[in-house]
């Protein structure tokens, strides 16, 4: 049997002591609130249901990223780290006071739809926000949800984030490289005062690789002879071998041949030294937007080349085994995100299927 107590403050106590349970205790303004609670929580544990909401009522969203950030974010790569530090200060801003057994659905699905519509600009103007943003959002939300259940152990019934619809992925990129864009830009690149920029942006058309990929590149992870790079460290964590054609092979010896490399660094590209005396990757986003915006492609990202790539696979008649293999893609779905055939291409073979005599 429960006991209610009148606090010093006025508000009621109500007090659970059962055998099997630890003691359970809630505080409420009126004494009838106490004694339904009571009655509902004893009502629980003996039909063995009963679950300690008291952790996750004491625990606000923006207490939860903390510990997130440091148990679970710590651990992944750091680019990942960047990247959802960025959403937890979102998630915080809107959603941090509330107490994570208060947060539901009805107020993630409002979240949502506020993020999708945009936040005003000075101007009044509001400016929404890419599905795919919202996405990884509500992506690291369930995922807090999902960890402080399973491994923070708080009384948690059900994860909220689970009951709302999730913003439709975007349509993959569609923008493909032209002959003629192709010389503009790589002209211009091999003009700029570092030849890393014309090597990492060949070897990105060339192969299908990420520019972390390229970048991080250490020569023991290249094989000339071979004709392969390994790929220790990717995007989805699994490892890969990428055969290299002329093109690729071509520009990594220029690189491994570069007559100012440091003797302090493996880095095939390499950046000055920090101010620990340490080098990392070179980084050249900056060169890389200058260039593109003065020959006019300010539409085309760097991404693009790999997706060109891609594309250029499939469209040599490379099975899509084949292309994920090298692409690294986990699924076929986002495979064809990242393929797109020129419709011309495909018009000029129809018409050599169709000239073909019939047997």
């Amino acid at each position: 049997m429960a006991t209610i107590v009148k606090t010093p403050s006025g508000t009621w106590k109500a007090v659970i002591r059962k055998t099997g349970w630890p003691t359970t205790a809630k505080t409420f303004r009126l004494k009838r609130d106490a004694e339904d609670w009571a009655r509902r929580t004893e009502d629980e544990m003996v039909r063995g249901v009963h679950i300690q909401r008291s952790p996750a009522e004491r625990m606000t969203v923006s207490q939860a990223l903390d510990r997130y950030l440091k148990e679970v974010t710590h651990t992944k790569r750091p680019t990942t780290q960047v990247s959802e530090r960025r959403r937890a200060e979102v998630l915080r801003s809107a959603l941090g006071a509330y107490s994570l057994a208060t947060l539901t659905p009805e107020v993630i699905a409002q979240f949502r739809d506020k993020r999708l519509a945009g936040d005003p600009n000075k101007a009044g103007i509001r400016i929404p926000r890419a599905n795919n943003t919202v996405r990884l959002e509500l992506a690291l939300l369930g995922h807090l949800f999902t960890v402080a259940i399973k491994e923070w152990g708080l009384g948690l019934p059900y994860n909220p984030v689970l009951s709302i619809r999730r913003p439709a992925p975007g349509a993959g990129r569609e923008r493909r490289l032209s002959p003629d864009e192709e010389k503009r830009i790589f002209d211009a690149v091999a003009t700029y005062s570092n030849p890393m920029l014309r090597w990492i942006a060949r070897i990105a058309l060339e192969t299908g690789m990420r520019s972390a990929e390229i970048t991080t590149l250490r020569r023991s992870q290249v094989d000339l002879k071979r004709r392969i790079v390994r790929l220790v460290e990717t995007k989805n964590t699994l490892p890969r071998t990428v055969p290299l054609t002329t093109g690729a092979v071509d520009a990594l010896r220029e690189a491994l041949e570069n007559p100012i490399r440091p003797i302090d660094t493996d880095l095939i590209f390499f950046g000055e030294p920090g101010k620990d005396g340490r080098r990392r990757p070179y980084t050249f986003n900056k060169a890389w937007l200058e260039i593109k915006a003065a020959v006019g492609l300010k539409d085309f990202r760097f991404h693009d080349l790999r997706h060109e790539a891609v594309s250029r696979f499939v469209e040599k008649g490379l099975s899509d085994q084949e292309v994920a293999a090298i692409s690294g893609h986990k699924s076929m779905q986002m495979l064809k995100r990242y393929t797109h055939l020129r419709a011309e291409d495909l018009v000029a073979k129809l018409d050599q299927l169709s000239s073909k005599p019939r047997t």
